[in-house]
């Protein structure tokens, strides 16, 4: 009997695993160094962009002096007139220069990243919460362990992620307001540890052995203290300073608005005989 062509065929083989496009030793090395190049100009943009926000912008000059305190009738907070600020014309230009150079390097990293992925295309990808379901190497068992963990963990990141109680200009705006008209001047106190400052060095919730810590409400908020107290008005009473009679309704406006409620914070009312801190005028009422 002829012997079979098939003999060396196992019913139970393997099929040939599936046959890849991979591209050459060459374009993928020049692929990655495209890659590389486009991160760089990329990165460059970003801080370019950090300049620009956090210190460009912030240029400004100001002509005249001694201005007036002035309370906004609307919002409660203070401004300042007879000052003049004005954004000055290097920086202008300057900020026009920064943002061609910003553009240009993100174009150019744009294209060197497209004609990467033409050189060395990566997988059209999915979640790995998802492969993890799709898995076929994976029972029902471990599938439903490592997506259940893959999705809490992912909320997880989320949550932790969201700040719901974002900072704002108009927040330490007010607290700011609110430290000028009690002390007469932008100086508060802190310590390690804590989020919040104070109006007085004196009071115990600073008495703890760290180094006491004075300055303005911009530099303890780079201190990483998030708000000023709403025990303002014991402090003052503690280190002997005048205490405004309605003390509890500016801390109740000061709540809501560090909880991200947009409320008129009241000017603070002295008693008969108090010299109030800081001479504050009150804005003339807008034109119709």
């Amino acid at each position: 009997m002829a012997e079979s062509k098939n003999k060396d065929v196992r019913p139970d083989a393997e099929a040939p695993a599936e046959r890849t496009w991979v591209p050459t030793a060459e374009a993928k090395k020049k692929a990655t160094t495209f890659r590389w190049i486009a991160a760089v100009l990329w990165l460059v943009a970003i801080v370019g962009e950090a300049v620009g926000i956090f210190w460009l912008l912030k240029q400004r000059v100001v002509t005249g002096a001694d201005g007036t305190l002035v309370r906004d009738n609307d919002t409660g907070l203070l401004r300042e007139e007879g000052v003049t600020t004005t954004f000055p014309q290097w920086a202008f230009i300057t900020l026009l220069v920064l943002l061609v150079v910003i553009a240009a390097l993100s174009i150019t990293g744009s294209i060197l990243w497209k004609k990467a992925n033409h050189l060395d295309p990566a997988k059209k990808s999915v979640p790995l919460v998802i492969l993890i379901f799709l898995n076929k190497d994976m029972d029902k068992g471990q599938k439903t362990t490592a997506g259940i963990v893959g999705i809490v963990l992912a909320a997880l990141a989320v949550f932790i992620g969201v700040d719901f109680n974002p900072a704002s200009v108009e927040k330490y705006t007010a607290d700011q307001s609110t430290v000028i008209q009690l002390l007469g001047k932008d100086q508060v106190t802190w310590v390690a540890g804590g989020s919040v400052y104070h109006v007085c060095d004196q009071v115990s919730d600073i008495q703890t052995g760290s180094e006491i810590q004075t300055g303005t409400t911009a530099e303890a908020v780079a201190a990483h203290k998030e708000r000023l107290t709403l025990k303002f008005a014991s402090e003052l009473e503690k280190c002997g300073l005048p205490v405004p009679e309605n003390a509890s309704e500016i801390a109740d406006a000061l709540r809501q608005i560090q909880g991200g409620t947009t409320v008129t914070l009241p000017a603070p009312v002295w008693g008969e005989g108090v010299k109030p801190p800081v001479e504050v005028k009150e804005a003339a009422p807008a034109a119709n």
